[in-house]
């Protein structure tokens, strides 16, 4: 068994085989297909909070105590309503993990808003975009059981990046990010039944042998509980606070054929469009090209614009293959098989004889026929 930081001290255990990493590390992209098809989400992109207890050498999206900002209800609703008017599905909330004591500031703004914690405040914003016709996909980092719990039924899907199972300079310091915590996180949402996102970053001082380790860690917990919807295979890339190079083209095609050839069919593997090459990974079996939004930019990649459609009926157009629009959801969640998955306020928003509800329709026209009622 491959030994992995953290596990122990989270009570994680993954079944991760030392030949299986090696079998993995010798995957090629010729090893791997083609998708037949490519899909992505139309959202509006809310950073919640930019504070965090983290402070990874590579993010730019937090902010240092004091400087740190907090959505307002108002500005929540703005920002969901104009998605709604613009035909997206998605709400995507982001936050930094936790703040912590440091940023007073921010919990006095929440205590002001009546929260007592980030996740009871996460509640309400996924309750804006539920009624303003928006699915909430939240990204709130590591939580407990009982802050996922707390909102999961208000999500259409969640997620977390596990972004490496290795020990990296890059998420050193006092405030570290803990792969048996990541790990922790990813598990907990399949004892909860949610339909989940998460991926691994290329090129934060991770081996190949790094990266193989982090994917079946992922596929183990996966085989478990079936909730796992898309891996994400994102390089880093120069920012303000990032200036230690890129993963390569080579890199990425070995990161992104090996997550093709370890995850099963069902889990799409995404490569964002702005920020990695994704016309060269076509042929690495990259099914997805994730949320884009005709609205907000990428809070956490600012640097990078999302691509215009039309951009993504050209990437589509390269690879010979149909460009889908999907929900935060994934369909195989959906009907009467996924009312474990599907929680009732969500359901209710898919089967409300609204705009909203006939715009998720139309979203899934021709895919499953149905929604799973209350």
């Amino acid at each position: 068994m491959v030994s992995i930081p953290g596990t122990e001290a989270y009570g994680v255990s993954v079944d991760v085989r030392e030949a299986a990493v090696e079998r993995l590390l010798g995957t090629t992209p010729a090893d791997v297909a083609a998708a037949p098809e490519l899909s992505f989400a139309r959202n509006v992109f809310l950073p919640l909070t930019t504070a965090c207890r983290y402070t990874c050498s590579y993010c730019t999206y937090y902010d240092p105590p004091g400087e740190a900002s907090l959505m307002s209800p108002a500005g929540i609703r703005e920002t969901v309503e104009r998605g709604a008017r613009a035909g997206c599905t998605e709400a995507l909330f982001t936050f930094g993990d936790d703040p912590d004591d440091r940023y007073d500031a921010v919990h006095d703004q929440l205590r002001e808003w009546g929260h007592d914690s980030i996740h009871t405040y996460l509640r309400e914003a996924c309750e804006i975009a539920l009624d303003a016709g928006l699915l909430p996909h939240s990204n709130p980092g590591d939580q407990t059981r009982e802050q996922m719990a707390a909102v999961a039924d208000v999500n259409a899907s969640m997620g977390v990046m596990l972004e490496t199972t290795a020990d990296v300079r890059p998420h050193g310091g006092p405030r570290a990010k803990n792969p048996g915590q990541r790990l922790r996180t990813i598990r907990t949402a399949g004892e909860l039944g949610v339909p989940f996102t998460t991926g691994i970053l290329v090129g934060i001082g991770e081996s190949r042998r790094d990266r193989a380790i982090s994917l079946l860690a992922i596929r183990d917990l996966h085989e478990r509980y079936g909730h796992v919807q898309e891996i994400i295979v994102q390089p880093v890339t120069e920012n303000e606070r990032w200036r230690g190079g890129e993963p390569d083209l080579a890199e990425l095609r070995h990161a992104v054929a090996m997550a093709r050839f370890c995850l099963p069919p069902e889990v799409s593997i995404q490569a964002p469009p702005n920020l990695a090459p994704v016309r060269e990974l076509l042929d690495c079996g990259i099914d997805d090209l994730g949320g884009v939004s005709p609205v907000t930019v990428d809070h956490i990649n600012p640097d990078y614009e999302w691509p215009e459609l039309r951009e993504l009926e050209a990437v589509a157009e390269v690879g010979g293959v149909p460009l889908r629009e999907r929900l935060p959801v994934y369909e195989r969640f959906l009907g009467e098989e996924g009312r474990a998955w599907v929680a009732p306020p969500v359901r209710r928003a898919l089967r409300a004889e609204d705009d909203a509800g006939a715009r998720y329709r139309r979203v899934l026209a021709g895919g499953q026929a149905g929604v799973a009622g209350d």
